[in-house]
């Protein structure tokens, strides 16, 4: 994303950032999550430390969800007329942008927001969100800064109690957010402190100790796994669940072998029960209905993150450019996006859409040039560090890098070079990879906190 240099409204030096007045979702799907993330049309002054929004005309645009809205900021002062000399031109840039056919009726009625916030509150609830989830959000917010504000941890703790309802998922979640934006700016004074937040939260707080809980039987199931090895069966699988003294084992075992669980799998825990005396085939049933419960929470997460990313990639797919398109888009692409991609392109091979069938090898073409793994070059920096506090230390300072991906190129390497019982030196790197992936697994739990 360029970026345009404007005058700090508090100093008035000269910086740097995002400005973007239209937000055209159709014609840019990761605009929108640029925007309400908040990583357009703020500005960070670091010669005087102001922070804040601009105050900018905004046209947003999405036609699957028929919506054009205008916001214009009332500190600007000027007259109707004006607002919409400058609104006209954003307006019909998004009705060319548009194939005739899909040229609507909302197009002829923009919606005039008063407020910034009206204009979100209107986008998230058309995204199904509704104005009370989005005042729990607000307040949520409201807690991280308060909790910022307070330098004593005492002071904190009583706060943490009074607001304990508001500590959940969600807020781990924004948290997260937040901390990882903090580091990535730059901003080491605010990431340590939510980094000093975050520890006393997981202390303090019942959804705080369940997350650390989890982080450590996750830990502790990889373990098992990886010592399983070559040798892991579904039966075995099936007996490491079995053996679990915690539901946070169950639920990591699930997570982290959820392929494993199959129908032959169940079919062996049926046959189990079916064999088995009161008491035990009453803990066995009690064990299925948990993994009946938790592979099919990960199979509607699986499904919504595929859906997301057929959706995403659709509507790449509708660009005249999809080589531009793909460009602008790369740090939007998953891992579900690209394997979206390879079966819509099997799919038009197999219905001999040559022109769909371009437009998704270009893509990929794209794709495949940026993907020189980021991930080894970082794993290649660890393998000089002189121990694991510096490994540690490398990741938070890596915090953009940390992800499944390279939690997966650790666990793999790692795997390969177990395989090398021949080899001395190929023992201890596997040793090193271990522990380096051991690392990043929990690193990459308390940045993903729910």
């Amino acid at each position: 994303m360029p970026q345009t240099t404007i005058s700090c409204p508090r100093c008035r030096q000269m910086i740097q950032t995002n400005v973007e007045q239209l937000i055209d979702v159709t014609h840019d799907p990761a605009a929108k999550q640029r925007f309400l993330s908040g990583q357009v049309n703020h500005a960070h002054c670091p010669h005087c430390g102001y922070e804040g929004r601009l105050a900018t005309p905004i046209v947003y645009h999405d036609n699957e969800k028929e919506l054009l809205l205008t916001f214009f900021p009332p500190e600007l002062g000027l007259p109707i007329n004006e607002q919409e000399k400058l609104m006209g031109p954003l307006i019909k840039q998004v009705v060319e942008r548009l194939a005739p056919e899909k040229r609507k009726g909302y197009l002829f009625k923009p919606q005039a927001n008063l407020t910034y916030e009206s204009m979100l509150e209107t986008i998230l609830n058309k995204d199904g969100i509704s104005s009370e989830m989005i005042k729990g959000q607000q307040e949520r917010v409201q807690l991280m800064e308060k909790l910022m504000q307070v330098t004593s941890k005492e002071v904190r703790s009583e706060l943490i109690k009074q607001h304990a309802a508001l500590v959940d998922e969600q807020f781990f979640a924004l948290f997260s957010r937040i901390a990882q934006s903090a580091m990535q700016s730059g901003q080491e004074p605010i990431a340590r402190a939510l980094i000093e937040i975050q520890t006393q939260l997981l202390e303090e707080t019942e959804y705080g100790r369940q997350l650390k809980e989890s982080v450590g039987e996750l830990e502790s199931a990889q373990k098992v796994l990886q010592e399983a090895g070559q040798t892991l069966t579904r039966e075995k699988l099936l007996d490491f669940v079995l053996e679990s003294q915690t539901d946070a084992r169950i639920r990591a075992f699930v997570s982290l072998a959820r392929g494993g669980m199959d129908y032959s799998f169940f079919q062996t825990l049926s046959d189990r029960i079916a064999q088995a005396a009161d008491a035990e085939k009453t803990r066995l049933e009690n064990v299925r209905e948990k993994l009946l419960q938790y592979t099919g929470e990960i199979d509607k997460q699986i499904e919504a993150r595929q859906k997301q990313a057929q959706t995403f990639v659709e509507q790449l797919l509708e660009q005249e450019d999809i080589e531009k398109a793909t460009q602008a888009n790369l740090e939007n692409f998953t891992q579900d996006a690209v394997d979206v991609a390879n079966q819509l392109l099997q799919r038009a091979s197999e219905q001999n859409d040559y022109a769909r069938m371009g437009k998704l090898q270009k893509m990929l073409q794209v794709l495949q040039a940026a993907s020189a793994p980021p991930e080894f070059a970082l794993i290649e920096q660890l393998l000089q560090l002189p121990d694991d506090a510096a490994v540690e230390q490398a990741f938070e300072q890596n915090a953009e890098m940390l992800s499944q991906q390279l939690v997966d190129a650790l666990g793999g390497l790692t795997t390969q070079l177990e395989g090398q019982s021949d080899n001395p030196e190929a023992q201890a790197m596997s040793e090193k990879l271990n522990r380096f992936y051991k690392i990043a697994l929990k690193k990459l739990m308390q940045k993903n906190m729910g």
